[in-house]
């Protein structure tokens, strides 16, 4: 475990000075979508939670994240919550939270904090800048999100790396620019290349957390699914898998299944019993049953 792992909560400012150039240890996040994944997470020392809108694919059996609701967001915060965790709580503000008024952006922004969500994070960056001010203006830490942004998949045309051009790499770096001036406490960049990350996090005074953005950035994340190997479905190049916990629960499953078929359980330990006064009054004179 990191050398952050005392009991004290991590808040929206101790990341927003998480600055590995400053000298500052990298940021770990983690998402997770209950409170057994919460605990997890925690106890493994991860510094922030992200109760992210890919419960949509990894949880709920969408195809992408466009069918999530903010009640479904608010529904998994609370789970995440009530473990309370030390991590930092940030929750994801789904597709059409926050894109048709500033005013329900920050009503949906509130409702997830009062799920119990400590920061919440949106996709998009100068475009933004009038939800983030609101959002922030309203006292909830927002946290930003550039580069592949998995809500714009069909204006991006699909799942594609961003900033590949020196135009685009540039307009990634005046985004974050704007992100952070207008008060987000931390950046997402996602889908990137390496260097332009690199960029993008010299240029910023708030963290930078990668996913599939290389090592330069100021933290990563992965999908808690992705990290444990529940999920084995064709993974993109970022992901790295620390557990084949799919696997073993198959193998889990089909023992207990062969147990229960074979009569192998449950047990006479994993039984109760009567006492043998009771039984013996019931007219109960033999022993379990026994296939």
């Amino acid at each position: 475990m990191s050398s952050t792992d005392a009991r004290t909560s991590v808040t929206a400012p101790a990341v927003r000075a998480r600055k590995v150039a400053s000298g500052a240890e990298p940021l770990v996040m983690l998402t997770a979508y209950d409170a057994p994944g919460a605990r997890i997470a925690d106890d493994a020392g991860v510094d922030l939670i992200l109760v992210g809108d890919s419960v949509a694919m990894v949880v709920l059996g969408y195809d992408d994240t466009l069918s999530v609701s903010v009640a479904d967001i608010a529904h998994h915060v609370g789970a995440v919550a009530r473990a309370k965790p030390r991590p930092l709580i940030v929750a994801d503000l789904p597709w059409m939270s926050y894109h048709t008024s500033v005013d329900e952006a920050v009503n949906n922004a509130a409702t997830l904090v009062r799920a119990g969500a400590q920061a919440v994070k949106l996709e998009g960056g100068r475009k933004r800048l009038r939800v983030v001010e609101a959002i922030v203006d309203a006292e909830i830490p927002v946290m930003g999100h550039l580069g592949l942004t998995p809500q714009s998949m069909h204006a991006m045309g699909g799942f594609k790396v961003q900033g590949r051009t020196s135009e685009a790499a540039l307009a990634l770096v005046a985004d974050a620019k704007a992100l952070a001036h207008s008060g987000c406490f931390a950046i997402v960049l996602e889908g990137v290349p390496d260097a332009v990350a690199r960029m993008v996090t010299a240029a910023v005074d708030v963290p930078t957390i990668g996913i599939g953005a290389g090592p330069h950035c100021d933290g990563q994340v992965l999908v808690f699914h992705d990290v444990l190997g529940l999920e084995d479905r064709v993974a993109p190049k970022f992901v790295r898998r620390y557990a084949d916990l799919k696997a073993d629960a198959v193998d889990a499953v089909a023992r207990y299944a062969d147990d229960v078929r074979g009569g192998h359980f449950p047990a006479d330990g994993e039984s109760y019993h009567l006492a043998a006064g009771v039984a013996e009054t019931l007219g109960l004179y033999g022993g379990p049953v026994r296939r």
